[in-house]
């Protein structure tokens, strides 16, 4: 078994508090991702795992056995940096081999693992190049063979993609699950990308400031955030945060964005949201997609209402749109046979069954 297990983890330089003091416990053969802007702590997370960071205060174990003295060569793990980090004077066979053959591994053995790294990877026509014949993809695909023949417990994976084109990089995501299907490794990857960390992980772990603000799948990170932060870095545009009132009208409830726009919050919501009822400092949350043009057959909690664009954006499949309320931006996405034009007046409608409402104070989503 291959867990990892961080136990009130610090990282302080000098008087700068890197890591604080978090706790996260990592599955056997599951794939993390830890994401979040940079200085967040991510990195020095994964470093301080690997061994190569020593820990202020706390406990790191791997596989049940406490790491904290032990160094990076005999914790059995395998990392892959976003540089590659590839021997230039050897060829593919020979720098997916090294590692192997310092730790004396028999010849035979050796060729096993590194071939059938290579098919994994789809590889075996490039084991005799050089790395300055190989393409950047290829390079990251031998960097990656290079750890999985190695057979480590845990593999680190740093940023490995963002020395990548845009388009290299979504195919590189896609080989990075397909060889995580195959070779079920318990693997903890760090990114700053929150679409590299939604479609990579089974869990994700979102880092602010050296805490760790909300750990769970992909999913339900998007719809059920927990804080003002996830709610407003997980998705991509980002979720619509707007000023608001919430009033009581009768038994129901509505939100107030403006003095002309109000809207009503779903009668499942009312008992939740109604102790909030006038309280300063609230936020108004709806990601763009829940912002669309209107349709002939609207469900009960979806509410329409009028908007002047400021700007469209069309994207092919969809276009984006933006308008403001009260001097905040705010982004839609819409049908590209929608209609939308620039200085022009749309009826939206507003999916308010997915709204969230945030405490702008604490910053929780209520």
């Amino acid at each position: 078994m291959a867990q990892v297990t961080l136990r009130k983890v610090v990282k302080k330089y000098d008087e700068v508090l890197a890591v604080r003091g978090i706790d996260l416990d990592i599955m056997d053969k599951e794939f993390v991702v830890l994401v979040g802007p940079s200085g967040c702590g991510k990195s020095t997370t994964l470093r301080m795992i690997a061994g190569l960071e020593e820990i202020t205060d706390g406990d790191i174990a791997i596989g049940g056995d406490v790491v904290n003295d032990v160094p990076p060569k005999d914790r059995d793990i395998a990392m892959v940096f976003q540089n590659y980090a590839l021997y230039p004077h050897m060829n593919v066979y020979e720098n997916m081999s090294f590692g192997l053959k310092l730790k004396r591994t028999p010849k035979d053995i050796i060729d096993q693992r590194v071939r059938q790294a290579a098919q994994i990877l789809d590889i075996t026509e490039l084991l005799d190049r050089k790395p300055k014949q190989l393409s950047g993809g290829q390079r990251q695909r031998v960097a990656m063979g290079r750890a999985i023949v190695r057979d480590p417990k845990v593999f680190l994976f740093d940023e490995p993609l963002s020395n990548l084109d845009a388009k290299l990089r979504v195919q590189m995501r896609t080989e990075i699950k397909k060889v995580h299907q195959k070779v079920r490794t318990t693997t903890v990857y760090v990114t700053h990308d929150q679409i590299e960390a939604m479609t990579l992980a089974d869990r994700v772990v979102v880092m602010n400031g050296g805490n760790i603000e909300q750990v769970g799948p992909p999913n339900e990170l998007y719809h059920s955030p927990k804080t003002k932060f996830v709610a407003g870095f997980i998705g991509s545009p980002a979720m619509n945060m707007v000023p608001c009132q919430l009033e009581a009208s009768g038994d129901a409830l509505k939100v107030r964005l403006s003095d002309t726009l109000s809207l009503a919050v779903p009668a499942s919501r009312t008992a939740r949201y109604r102790p909030h009822v006038g309280k300063p400092g609230l936020l108004f949350g709806l990601r763009p997609e829940h912002l669309t043009e209107t349709r002939p057959h609207l469900e009960a909690d979806m509410q329409t209402f009028d908007v002047k664009l400021d700007v469209t954006e069309p994207m092919g499949m969809e276009t984006l749109v933006y308008f403001a309320i009260n001097g905040i931006d705010i982004c839609g996405r819409v049908n590209p046979n929608a209609g939308a034009r620039e200085s022009q007046t749309m009826k939206l409608c507003a999916d308010m069954a997915n709204m969230h409402l945030i405490d702008d104070k604490t910053e929780q989503v209520l």
